[in-house]
């Protein structure tokens, strides 16, 4: 995916959850789980939608069947580090401690899930 020129939008990641969730798929699956997880989205909506994310470089689309199959060019892991570094760097100056600060300080971080970050730092320490 062309992060660095275009950026998924809210709409367009919703469509990519679903692909990365569960792989590569049709308009119609896409758009099915969509109305059940999300919100009411119409179908030509959602097929033109994945159509310009072709267009944009974001999906891509196997023609080789009667139902075209849609799949994401990148992976997840890799389009949420890029985000989530242009966002830290945008809100953030950089500082991914003024990020976890403020994310620990405006929400009530469960006794498990510090136990999982307390043990994540011990691995990156190591």
């Amino acid at each position: 995916m062309k992060t660095n020129q275009m950026e998924p939008t809210k709409s367009e990641l919703e469509i990519l959850q679903v692909l990365w969730q569960h792989g590569p798929s049709t308009v119609r699956f896409v758009n099915n789980i969509l109305n059940e997880e999300t919100r009411p989205v119409q179908y030509s909506s959602t097929l033109k939608l994945m159509q310009i994310m072709v267009d944009k470089g974001i999906l891509d689309r196997d023609e080789s069947v009667m139902k075209h199959i849609y799949s994401p060019v990148e992976e997840e892991g890799k389009t949420k580090n890029q985000l989530l570094e242009k966002f830290v760097d945008s809100m953030y100056h950089g500082s991914a401690s003024s990020l976890v600060m403020q994310l620990f300080g405006n929400k009530k971080t469960s006794k498990e899930d510090l136990d999982e970050i307390k043990a994540f730092l011990k691995k990156l320490e190591e």
